[in-house]
Protein backbone atom coordinates (compact mmCIF):
# COMPACT_ATOMS: atom_id res chain seq x y z
CA UNK A 1 0.00 0.00 0.00
CA UNK A 2 1.45 3.33 -1.10
CA UNK A 3 0.39 5.99 1.35
CA UNK A 4 1.17 9.61 0.72
CA UNK A 5 1.79 11.49 3.94
CA UNK A 6 1.06 15.17 3.61
CA UNK A 7 1.70 17.25 6.71
CA UNK A 8 -1.02 19.62 7.78
CA UNK A 9 -0.25 23.29 7.18
CA UNK A 10 1.22 25.05 10.21
CA UNK A 11 -1.30 26.42 12.67
CA UNK A 12 -1.82 30.10 13.36
CA UNK A 13 1.06 31.61 15.35
CA UNK A 14 2.34 28.13 16.24
CA UNK A 15 5.85 29.29 15.37
CA UNK A 16 5.58 31.78 18.22
CA UNK A 17 4.69 29.23 20.90
CA UNK A 18 7.48 28.21 23.25
CA UNK A 19 7.50 26.15 26.45
CA UNK A 20 7.68 29.36 28.46
CA UNK A 21 4.29 30.47 27.14
CA UNK A 22 2.62 27.25 28.23
CA UNK A 23 2.29 25.50 31.53
CA UNK A 24 4.75 22.66 31.96
CA UNK A 25 1.93 20.13 32.12
CA UNK A 26 0.29 21.55 28.97
CA UNK A 27 3.57 21.61 27.07
CA UNK A 28 4.49 18.04 28.03
CA UNK A 29 1.00 16.85 27.18
CA UNK A 30 1.21 18.39 23.72
CA UNK A 31 4.69 16.95 23.26
CA UNK A 32 3.43 13.48 24.11
CA UNK A 33 0.53 13.80 21.67
CA UNK A 34 2.83 15.05 18.94
CA UNK A 35 5.27 12.16 19.44
CA UNK A 36 2.47 9.62 19.33
CA UNK A 37 1.01 11.11 16.18
CA UNK A 38 4.35 10.99 14.40
CA UNK A 39 4.83 7.35 15.36
CA UNK A 40 1.42 6.57 13.87
CA UNK A 41 2.26 8.35 10.63
CA UNK A 42 -0.04 11.31 11.24
CA UNK A 43 0.56 15.00 11.47
CA UNK A 44 1.44 16.38 14.87
CA UNK A 45 -1.39 18.38 16.43
CA UNK A 46 -0.62 22.09 16.65
CA UNK A 47 0.12 23.63 20.01
CA UNK A 48 -2.65 25.76 21.42
CA UNK A 49 -2.42 29.39 20.37
CA UNK A 50 -4.40 32.53 20.98
CA UNK A 51 -6.92 33.40 18.25
CA UNK A 52 -5.51 35.62 15.51
CA UNK A 53 -6.82 39.12 14.94
CA UNK A 54 -8.62 37.88 11.82
CA UNK A 55 -10.30 35.03 13.70
CA UNK A 56 -11.64 37.52 16.22
CA UNK A 57 -12.95 39.70 13.40
CA UNK A 58 -14.62 36.75 11.64
CA UNK A 59 -16.21 35.58 14.89
CA UNK A 60 -17.53 39.08 15.57
CA UNK A 61 -18.96 39.37 12.05
CA UNK A 62 -20.70 35.99 12.29
CA UNK A 63 -22.24 36.97 15.63
CA UNK A 64 -23.48 40.22 14.10
CA UNK A 65 -25.01 38.36 11.15
CA UNK A 66 -26.77 36.05 13.58
CA UNK A 67 -28.17 39.05 15.44
CA UNK A 68 -29.38 40.48 12.14
CA UNK A 69 -31.01 37.19 11.10
CA UNK A 70 -28.64 36.64 8.15
CA UNK A 71 -27.56 33.40 9.83
CA UNK A 72 -30.07 31.64 12.09
CA UNK A 73 -29.22 30.96 15.72
CA UNK A 74 -29.93 27.27 15.03
CA UNK A 75 -27.54 27.05 12.08
CA UNK A 76 -23.99 25.81 12.54
CA UNK A 77 -20.98 27.28 10.81
CA UNK A 78 -17.34 26.38 10.14
CA UNK A 79 -14.59 28.73 8.92
CA UNK A 80 -10.97 28.17 7.92
CA UNK A 81 -8.42 30.61 6.48
CA UNK A 82 -4.80 29.73 5.73
CA UNK A 83 -2.17 32.22 4.52
CA UNK A 84 0.39 30.52 2.26
CA UNK A 85 2.77 33.49 2.46
CA UNK A 86 3.17 33.44 6.23
CA UNK A 87 2.35 29.73 6.57
CA UNK A 88 -0.19 30.53 9.27
CA UNK A 89 -3.70 29.30 9.94
CA UNK A 90 -5.44 32.60 10.54
CA UNK A 91 -8.95 31.28 11.21
CA UNK A 92 -9.99 27.90 12.59
CA UNK A 93 -13.59 28.01 13.81
CA UNK A 94 -15.32 24.62 14.23
CA UNK A 95 -12.72 23.41 11.75
CA UNK A 96 -12.63 19.72 12.73
CA UNK A 97 -16.38 19.08 12.85
CA UNK A 98 -17.62 16.93 9.93
CA UNK A 99 -20.43 18.68 8.09
CA UNK A 100 -22.56 17.86 5.07
CA UNK A 101 -20.31 18.06 2.05
CA UNK A 102 -22.95 18.64 -0.65
CA UNK A 103 -21.17 19.39 -3.95
CA UNK A 104 -17.91 20.29 -2.22
CA UNK A 105 -17.22 16.53 -2.24
CA UNK A 106 -16.83 16.62 -6.04
CA UNK A 107 -13.12 17.61 -6.18
CA UNK A 108 -12.48 14.78 -3.68
CA UNK A 109 -14.12 12.34 -6.10
CA UNK A 110 -11.89 13.62 -8.90
CA UNK A 111 -8.86 13.25 -6.63
CA UNK A 112 -9.76 9.63 -5.88
CA UNK A 113 -9.85 9.00 -9.63
CA UNK A 114 -6.43 10.60 -10.03
CA UNK A 115 -4.96 8.39 -7.30
CA UNK A 116 -6.12 5.28 -9.13
CA UNK A 117 -4.95 6.60 -12.51
CA UNK A 118 -1.53 7.51 -11.12
CA UNK A 119 -0.81 4.73 -8.62
CA UNK A 120 -2.30 1.58 -10.14
CA UNK A 121 -1.12 -0.14 -13.29
CA UNK A 122 -4.61 -1.32 -14.08
CA UNK A 123 -6.21 1.91 -12.97
CA UNK A 124 -8.46 4.10 -15.10
CA UNK A 125 -6.93 6.40 -17.69
CA UNK A 126 -7.22 10.17 -17.58
CA UNK A 127 -8.46 10.89 -21.08
CA UNK A 128 -9.94 13.98 -22.67
CA UNK A 129 -13.42 12.50 -22.21
CA UNK A 130 -12.76 11.95 -18.50
CA UNK A 131 -11.55 15.54 -18.20
CA UNK A 132 -14.80 16.70 -19.77
CA UNK A 133 -16.72 14.67 -17.19
CA UNK A 134 -14.67 16.26 -14.39
CA UNK A 135 -15.33 19.72 -15.77
CA UNK A 136 -19.05 19.00 -15.85
CA UNK A 137 -18.85 17.67 -12.29
CA UNK A 138 -16.85 20.52 -10.78
CA UNK A 139 -17.45 23.58 -12.93
CA UNK A 140 -21.08 22.85 -13.84
CA UNK A 141 -21.74 20.90 -10.63
CA UNK A 142 -23.34 18.08 -12.60
CA UNK A 143 -24.55 15.35 -10.27
CA UNK A 144 -24.80 12.87 -13.17
CA UNK A 145 -21.15 13.47 -14.09
CA UNK A 146 -20.09 13.13 -10.45
CA UNK A 147 -21.89 9.81 -10.10
CA UNK A 148 -20.22 8.62 -13.31
CA UNK A 149 -16.81 9.44 -11.79
CA UNK A 150 -17.76 7.67 -8.57
CA UNK A 151 -18.72 4.57 -10.55
CA UNK A 152 -15.35 4.70 -12.35
CA UNK A 153 -13.54 4.81 -9.01
CA UNK A 154 -15.64 1.99 -7.59
CA UNK A 155 -15.19 -0.29 -10.60
CA UNK A 156 -11.42 0.12 -10.31
CA UNK A 157 -11.44 -0.59 -6.57
CA UNK A 158 -13.56 -3.70 -6.08
CA UNK A 159 -16.97 -2.30 -7.07
CA UNK A 160 -18.20 -1.75 -3.50
CA UNK A 161 -20.09 1.45 -4.26
CA UNK A 162 -19.52 5.11 -3.29
CA UNK A 163 -17.55 4.04 -0.21
CA UNK A 164 -14.70 3.17 -2.58
CA UNK A 165 -14.07 6.90 -3.06
CA UNK A 166 -13.43 7.28 0.66
CA UNK A 167 -11.34 4.09 0.77
CA UNK A 168 -9.04 5.33 -1.99
CA UNK A 169 -8.61 8.78 -0.44
CA UNK A 170 -7.77 7.35 2.97
CA UNK A 171 -5.49 4.69 1.51
CA UNK A 172 -3.25 7.21 -0.20
CA UNK A 173 -3.65 10.34 1.94
CA UNK A 174 -5.05 9.46 5.38
CA UNK A 175 -3.51 12.59 6.86
CA UNK A 176 -5.58 14.81 4.56
CA UNK A 177 -9.04 13.23 4.43
CA UNK A 178 -9.44 12.61 8.15
CA UNK A 179 -13.09 13.57 8.67
CA UNK A 180 -14.24 12.71 5.14
CA UNK A 181 -17.07 10.21 4.76
CA UNK A 182 -18.41 9.18 1.34
CA UNK A 183 -21.40 6.87 1.63
CA UNK A 184 -23.83 7.79 -1.14
CA UNK A 185 -24.10 8.56 -4.81
CA UNK A 186 -25.84 11.88 -5.36
CA UNK A 187 -29.54 10.99 -5.49
CA UNK A 188 -32.06 12.26 -8.02
CA UNK A 189 -32.93 15.86 -7.30
CA UNK A 190 -29.52 16.50 -5.71
CA UNK A 191 -30.66 15.90 -2.13
CA UNK A 192 -27.29 14.69 -0.93
CA UNK A 193 -26.96 15.01 2.84
CA UNK A 194 -24.96 11.97 3.95
CA UNK A 195 -21.49 12.59 2.51
CA UNK A 196 -19.46 14.60 4.99
CA UNK A 197 -16.14 16.40 5.42
CA UNK A 198 -14.66 18.97 7.77
CA UNK A 199 -13.38 22.43 6.96
CA UNK A 200 -9.97 21.17 8.07
CA UNK A 201 -10.12 18.39 5.45
CA UNK A 202 -10.80 20.98 2.76
CA UNK A 203 -7.95 23.11 4.12
CA UNK A 204 -5.48 20.21 4.06
CA UNK A 205 -6.65 19.22 0.58
CA UNK A 206 -6.24 22.75 -0.79
CA UNK A 207 -2.81 23.05 0.85
CA UNK A 208 -1.64 19.84 -0.83
CA UNK A 209 -3.29 20.80 -4.13
CA UNK A 210 -1.56 24.19 -4.24
CA UNK A 211 1.84 22.66 -3.49
CA UNK A 212 1.33 19.88 -6.10
CA UNK A 213 1.57 17.16 -3.48
CA UNK A 214 -1.34 15.30 -5.04
CA UNK A 215 -1.31 13.38 -8.34
CA UNK A 216 -2.57 15.46 -11.27
CA UNK A 217 -2.72 18.53 -9.03
CA UNK A 218 -2.24 20.86 -11.98
CA UNK A 219 -5.11 19.26 -13.89
CA UNK A 220 -7.42 19.56 -10.92
CA UNK A 221 -6.36 23.17 -10.24
CA UNK A 222 -7.07 24.02 -13.87
CA UNK A 223 -10.58 22.60 -13.61
CA UNK A 224 -11.31 24.22 -10.27
CA UNK A 225 -9.98 27.51 -11.66
CA UNK A 226 -12.49 27.72 -14.51
CA UNK A 227 -14.99 30.59 -14.07
CA UNK A 228 -18.10 29.62 -12.13
CA UNK A 229 -20.64 31.09 -9.73
CA UNK A 230 -18.39 31.10 -6.70
CA UNK A 231 -19.20 32.80 -3.39
CA UNK A 232 -15.61 33.73 -2.53
CA UNK A 233 -14.79 36.37 -5.15
CA UNK A 234 -17.85 36.88 -7.36
CA UNK A 235 -20.10 39.56 -5.95
CA UNK A 236 -17.53 40.51 -3.28
CA UNK A 237 -17.10 44.28 -3.46
CA UNK A 238 -13.48 44.51 -2.32
CA UNK A 239 -12.04 41.78 -4.54
CA UNK A 240 -10.78 42.96 -7.98
CA UNK A 241 -11.84 41.10 -11.12
CA UNK A 242 -8.26 39.98 -11.85
CA UNK A 243 -8.05 37.90 -8.65
CA UNK A 244 -8.34 34.21 -9.50
CA UNK A 245 -10.09 31.56 -7.42
CA UNK A 246 -9.81 27.76 -7.51
CA UNK A 247 -12.93 26.54 -5.79
CA UNK A 248 -16.04 24.40 -5.40
CA UNK A 249 -19.36 25.49 -3.97
CA UNK A 250 -21.85 23.32 -2.12
CA UNK A 251 -25.59 24.01 -2.16
CA UNK A 252 -28.56 22.07 -0.81
CA UNK A 253 -31.66 23.00 1.16
CA UNK A 254 -29.61 22.19 4.26
CA UNK A 255 -26.17 23.55 3.42
CA UNK A 256 -24.42 26.51 1.84
CA UNK A 257 -20.66 26.35 1.50
CA UNK A 258 -17.60 27.21 -0.55
CA UNK A 259 -14.00 26.12 -0.36
CA UNK A 260 -11.17 27.43 -2.46
CA UNK A 261 -7.81 29.09 -3.00
CA UNK A 262 -7.65 32.81 -3.76
CA UNK A 263 -4.67 33.77 -5.92
CA UNK A 264 -3.72 37.42 -5.64
CA UNK A 265 -0.55 39.52 -5.84
CA UNK A 266 1.07 42.26 -3.83
CA UNK A 267 2.31 45.61 -5.15
CA UNK A 268 5.64 44.02 -6.11
CA UNK A 269 3.99 41.31 -8.18
CA UNK A 270 4.63 38.53 -5.68
CA UNK A 271 1.92 35.86 -5.30
CA UNK A 272 -0.04 36.02 -2.03
CA UNK A 273 -2.43 33.05 -2.13
CA UNK A 274 -4.67 32.00 0.73
CA UNK A 275 -7.46 29.52 1.34
CA UNK A 276 -11.04 30.28 2.27
CA UNK A 277 -13.52 27.73 3.58
CA UNK A 278 -16.96 28.75 4.80
CA UNK A 279 -19.83 26.39 5.66
CA UNK A 280 -23.35 27.12 6.94
CA UNK A 281 -25.37 24.03 7.86
CA UNK A 282 -28.90 23.41 9.15
CA UNK A 283 -30.63 20.26 10.45
CA UNK A 284 -33.73 20.35 8.27
CA UNK A 285 -34.59 21.46 4.75
CA UNK A 286 -35.46 25.10 4.35
CA UNK A 287 -38.96 25.78 3.08
CA UNK A 288 -37.74 28.71 0.96
CA UNK A 289 -34.66 27.43 -0.84
CA UNK A 290 -34.02 30.36 -3.18
CA UNK A 291 -34.19 33.08 -0.54
CA UNK A 292 -32.30 30.96 2.02
CA UNK A 293 -29.41 30.00 -0.26
CA UNK A 294 -29.14 33.58 -1.54
CA UNK A 295 -28.97 35.01 1.98
CA UNK A 296 -26.40 32.44 3.14
CA UNK A 297 -24.32 32.88 -0.02
CA UNK A 298 -24.21 36.60 0.73
CA UNK A 299 -23.18 35.82 4.32
CA UNK A 300 -20.22 33.85 2.94
CA UNK A 301 -19.39 36.80 0.68
CA UNK A 302 -19.42 39.14 3.67
CA UNK A 303 -16.85 36.99 5.45
CA UNK A 304 -14.78 36.67 2.27
CA UNK A 305 -14.85 40.45 1.90
CA UNK A 306 -13.57 40.86 5.46
CA UNK A 307 -10.81 38.30 4.87
CA UNK A 308 -9.65 39.91 1.64
CA UNK A 309 -9.46 43.37 3.21
CA UNK A 310 -7.39 41.89 6.03
CA UNK A 311 -5.05 40.18 3.55
CA UNK A 312 -4.86 43.37 1.48
CA UNK A 313 -3.69 45.29 4.51
CA UNK A 314 -1.21 42.60 5.54
CA UNK A 315 0.36 42.07 2.12
CA UNK A 316 -0.35 45.33 0.22
CA UNK A 317 -2.42 43.50 -2.38
CA UNK A 318 -3.23 45.14 -5.70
Amino acid sequence: MNKLFIPAPPDATSSLITPSTLSRRHFLGNLTLASGALLLGGAAPPLAAAPSALQTQVSTLVKRMRAEGRISSSERTSWSIYDFSTRQKLVAINEDIPRQAASMIKPFVAQAFFYLADRRRSGPQFTSSVRDIMEQSIRRSSNTATNELMHMVSRANGNHGPQDVERVLKQYAPGVFRETSVVEYIPAGGRTYRNRASAHDYSRFLFALWHSRLPHARDLRDIMGLPNHDRITRGVSSIPAHVRVYDKTGSTARLCGNMGIIECQDSRGRPRPYTFIGIIERDSRTESYTSWITARSNALRSVSNLVYLYMKNQHQLV
